[in-house]
């Protein structure tokens, strides 16, 4: 899959079939959508096209700023659609401009002459232009203008992108491990940075790295312990290789520690037979099993205690 991050300089595309969506998260939903397109693009020996955008156009266009979780981040969706085997991801830039565009505009200067699309697979749902004022009928209307063909995506598939969504964040906030990954077609996953904390965990024999997300926008899971697996980036600053290319095990706890302050939310990963200094690396976490919830222990030691049941569970629900 080639990725274009410049509308200026994309190519001929050859028998373009473009759809155009956020597709965030990349899930079975979206899954099907892809399958459609790629079997338009089979019958004329054409190529897959995404569009999406960056930022997510509500927060260019929204009078105040929204409060909006994903489910990945843009280098997380670029990795999970190379992955679906499409040939083109066009990533748009999205300004005040951009979004003030007519809809017919946004079809004449936008879509016919940046891609030539032989088809546009798209919902009958689909809005765009200033005040959201171009439809579907708008783009078939057009198509005759502009010599390409509107696919409409069958409602069921759209009615699966809709459920989908909805079921994965409830499930991930909610800790249903289980629905999350059904729905998504793979396990829920985030990357945060490893930051200082306050070391407490290696003086009860669990020590474990502090986690920063610092996309404000990516979906964090709900308070409780997991079994997780864990994967270290690669870093000039502080190479790590024998870390490398292989997933650690390990327990991870999100909440506010109310065994010991109860006041600030913190993300904690103990992984497993592992004693090499990370600190400033990036850690990518893939949820695997919800262990149980946070709870208050009545001190260090009956926490120790528990922590200990927690590893045996963790260990056991990931083989």
């Amino acid at each position: 899959m080639t990725v274009y991050n410049n509308i200026e300089q994309l190519p001929a595309f050859k028998n373009a079939i473009l759809t155009i969506g956020t597709f965030d998260g990349v899930h079975t939903g979206h899954q099907q959508i892809i399958q459609l397109m790629k079997q338009e693009a089979a019958k004329v020996k054409g190529e897959t096209v995404i569009i999406t955008f960056h930022p997510h156009p509500r927060m260019v266009v929204a009078s105040h700023k929204p409060t909006i979780q994903l489910l990945d981040t843009l280098e997380e969706k670029i990795l999970l659609l190379q992955d679906q085997g499409l040939d083109n991801l066009v990533i748009v830039p999205f300004t005040a401009d951009f979004g003030n565009q007519t809809a017919e505009e946004y079809i004449a200067d936008f879509l016919v002459k940046r891609f030539h699309p032989h088809t546009i697979v798209i919902g009958h749902d689909h809005h765009f232009g200033k005040g959201r004022s171009g439809d579907y009928a708008l783009l078939e209307q057009k198509g005759l203008e502009f010599n390409y063909k509107v696919v409409e995506i069958p409602a069921h598939m759209l009615e699966d992108v809709t459920i989908s969504s909805t079921k994965i964040r409830e499930s991930v906030l909610n800790g249903d491990i289980a629905t999350a990954s059904k729905y998504l077609g793979y396990p829920y996953f985030f990357s945060g940075k490893v930051i200082e904390g306050n070391k407490l965990g290696r003086t009860i024999g669990y020590p474990t790295a502090n986690l920063h997300i610092e996309n404000e926008h990516k979906l964090v899971p709900g308070n409780g312990v997991y079994a997780v697996e864990i994967k270290i980036a690669h870093s000039l600053e502080n190479p790590k290789p024998s870390a490398l290319h292989r997933s650690l095990k390990g327990m991870m706890n999100i909440g506010v520690r109310p065994t010991i302050d109860g006041s600030k939310k913190t993300i904690e990963v103990n992984i497993f037979d592992f004693n090499e200094d990370i600190y400033g690396q990036t850690l990518t976490i893939t949820l695997k099993k919800f262990l149980r919830s946070e709870q208050k222990f009545s001190g260090l030691d009956a926490l120790k205690d528990q922590l200990a049941k927690d590893k045996l569970a963790a260990l056991a629900a990931l083989g």
